[in-house]
């Protein structure tokens, strides 16, 4: 036999597509030309797949060897389709007959002595296999507790390329997944740890309930980083759908845990301010990485001192706040990544980062007024929640532990509220108030009287607000009546809203 056929899956961004490895033997000079638009890495698979069958014992067919990916019009990038290649290349060479592996997706990189190892992206890959009808994967075993997370697949690992060809051609059985190791949740922060700053704890719990972003501006010490490390700690758990997405950005970005199991705690991601603008949204040679933007789907994207961040960078986050998705086209084609994120920026209020009216301040107006600036009123305009937080007093900081309410007490009012909201909303696929376009807000059934909304219309007609301000406002006020249990907004809630969107920034 001097062809054979192997399935592996190939990625591009988060997407996974099965590939068909085919390999064709033939007469002539020895060479091995690799088709189907391989990148560098994939190229060089050549010499790994090469030593690897010859160091475990195998013999290399003195050939020339066609091996083709299919389909050939889709990029294909990585390692992980050496152990699929090398499989053809003994099939076809008529070492061993293929019939084990009908209709199983191979995955892995081999190392020159054989051994199989681990390569990003195999959650993706294996849920692309399930997609595609395919319910059994051989994949690396630092990588099976990772695939085995997936439902409706089975997953066998192997560890060096003898055990594969052992069990093609002997049936000897390949290694089971490992047992996940009994953890316990690690404690994060809690916002027990936060005395006083009632205004920002307030911000905080209604951006949570309603997924909305959230600036934060005051003084140093103020405790501003402390409320946004904490947001995550008063969030619901990830639904199954959603901790297999970001489970899967991670795997891409070769972040998981040892342990393989699925994220459930919203992820949280937080670049320093000398982030350039590849790291904050995603980049790379031919085909772009995920980066912190997409990192933190389905979480919070923190950017502390957001002033000191490049300007470039902080305008590359306007379309994904907007979309919810951040599409990177680069010279190897096109990838798109979700990007669905609550968005918290802290910020000093001068670049002396001294409290309003300190007589030590020597900031200028002007000065004041430029540092702010550097925050564009576009991706200002993004942001939902917007306020000031203050110095802390000696009694707010001594009287904290019996004042303050915990994470878990936050955490239950939070979900009862998005519970709500995702029940009123079913109809439409959202999730979250954040979430709801600004026509459905205005149509007849959810629209506010005009009793209400009088002074939020008189603020859009005077400029103050935009009209996007306008419907975050109206989102606000929906969240702020599903944390007290009420049905629909009154004329409170929309004053308390249109309070944390207007908060004073100078």
């Amino acid at each position: 036999m001097s062809y054979a056929k192997v399935l592996c899956v190939g990625l591009v961004g988060v997407t996974g597509h099965v590939v068909e490895v085919e390999a064709d033997l033939a007469t002539g000079l020895p060479t091995v030309v690799l088709s189907g638009l391989p990148d560098t890495a994939l190229n060089e698979a050549r010499d790994r797949v090469r030593a690897a069958i010859v160091n475990s014992g195998q013999r290399w067919p003195n050939r020339r060897i066609t091996v083709n990916l299919l389909p050939a019009t889709l990029p294909k990038h990585g390692s992980a389709f050496d152990l699929a290649i090398a499989a053809a290349l003994l099939g076809g060479s008529g070492e061993m007959p293929l019939a084990p592996l009908d209709r199983v997706a191979v995955l892995g990189e081999l190392g020159l002595d054989g051994t199989v190892r681990p390569v990003r992206g195999v959650l993706p890959m294996v849920v692309a296999a399930v997609r595609a009808g395919i319910t059994r994967v051989v994949v690396p075993l630092d990588n099976a507790a990772e695939a085995s997370v997936v439902p409706g697949v089975r997953v066998r690992a192997v560890d060096t390329l003898h055990r594969l060809v052992a069990f093609i051609r002997d049936g000897t059985p390949l290694l089971d997944p490992p047992s996940p190791p009994a953890t316990s949740p690690r404690p994060g922060p809690d916002l027990a740890d936060v005395a006083g700053q009632g205004l920002g704890r307030r911000a905080l719990e209604v951006a949570a309930a309603g997924g909305h972003h959230l600036a934060l501006f005051g003084p140093p010490g103020a405790g501003k980083t402390m409320l946004a490390e904490r947001l995550p700690s008063i969030l619901p758990e990830l639904d199954d759908e959603g901790a297999l997405e970001v489970t899967a950005l991670h795997s891409i970005a070769g972040l998981l845990p040892p342990d393989g199991q699925l994220l459930r705690r919203p992820p949280f991601q937080a670049p320093h301010h000398t982030a350039t603008i590849a790291s904050l949204v995603g980049g790379g040679s031919g085909l772009a990485r995920p980066g912190a933007v997409s990192l933190a789907h389905r979480g919070v994207l923190f950017l502390d001192e957001a002033p000191e961040f490049v300007r470039g960078a902080l305008e590359a986050l306007r379309q994904p706040l907007e979309s919810g998705r951040i599409v990177l086209a680069r010279s190897r084609g096109g990838t798109e990544y979700p990007a669905r994120v609550q968005l918290v920026v802290a910020a000093n209020p001068c670049p002396c980062a001294k409290p309003s009216g300190d007589i030590s301040c020597e900031c200028t107006p002007l000065a004041r007024r430029r540092y702010l600036g550097r925050l564009s009123g576009p991706l200002l305009d993004r942001l939902d929640v917007q306020v000031r937080v203050s110095p802390l007093r000696a009694a707010e900081l001594m009287a904290a532990e019996q004042t303050v309410e915990s994470s878990a007490v936050v955490a239950e009012r939070v979900g009862k509220a998005r519970a709500a909201a995702a029940a009123r909303w079913a109809a439409g696929g959202w999730r979250v108030n954040a979430e709801v376009p600004g026509p459905q807000l205005r149509h007849p059934r959810w629209r506010l009287p005009a009793n209400d909304t009088h002074a939020l219309r008189r603020l859009l007609d005077s400029g103050v607000l935009s009209a996007r301000g306008f419907d975050r406002v109206i989102r606000l006020a929906w969240s702020i009546a599903d944390l007290d249990g009420r049905q629909r907004p009154d004329a409170g809630d929309v004053d308390e809203a249109t309070q944390l969107r207007t908060g004073s920034l100078a």
